[in-house]
């Protein structure tokens, strides 16, 4: 099985990955460590703005669903259920649809994810709730397929999760979710 993660920032995704890795056995592709290796051959500083750049640099260059295509690859290469992670463009979610794969989305309220990304302690979540709505602003351009969308591909998932609740809440939302795709 595929599961693709599309999601808004600090909605949960990484909580849901972590379960599915742990407890159901799923390998994990990550798009960020993808473009992660791609801004440190670059040279570049490892922050929010490399990530945009490059990632939008990628898709512009190699076609819209390059970053998916390439983590499918080593995917189908390992086998096994896996997690293709995160989801940031349309052509992203209807590339993992159409390799038969299904596209879980995670949200939350915005003060609530605002609240959770300053708990990470990450240095690109080190800014003010206006900034950080900014941040995930810029990562929703729907005239363009080569840029990021995170609420247009949050849009197409064939299933999402709102997790205002608990981590225990999610785990059941999860088990909800593959009880219905698996």
């Amino acid at each position: 099985m595929i599961i693709g993660i599309a999601g808004s920032f600090a909605s949960g995704k990484g909580t849901v990955v972590e379960y599915l890795i742990h407890d159901k056995g799923f390998t994990h592709y990550s798009a960020s460590g993808f473009i992660t290796e791609e801004i440190e051959r670059r040279s570049l500083p490892v922050n929010r703005d490399s990530m945009i750049i490059v990632a939008n640099d990628l898709r512009q260059k190699h076609g819209p669903t390059f970053i998916v295509d390439s983590l499918y690859e080593r995917a189908n290469n390992d086998g096994g259920n896996v997690i293709i992670e995160s989801l940031r463009a349309v052509a992203e979610v209807k590339r993992i649809q159409e390799l038969g794969g299904v596209v879980l989305g995670v949200d939350a309220d915005s003060h609530l994810r605002y609240e959770r990304a300053l708990g990470r302690k990450s240095v690109k979540d080190a800014v003010t709730y206006e900034e950080w709505k900014a941040q995930e602003q810029a990562e929703s351009n729907p005239d363009d397929d080569t840029k990021q969308n995170i609420f247009g591909a949050l849009a197409l998932a064939d299933y999402t999760i709102m997790n205002d609740g608990t981590i225990e809440e999610l785990r059941l939302a999860v088990d909800e979710f593959i009880k219905k795709f698996l």
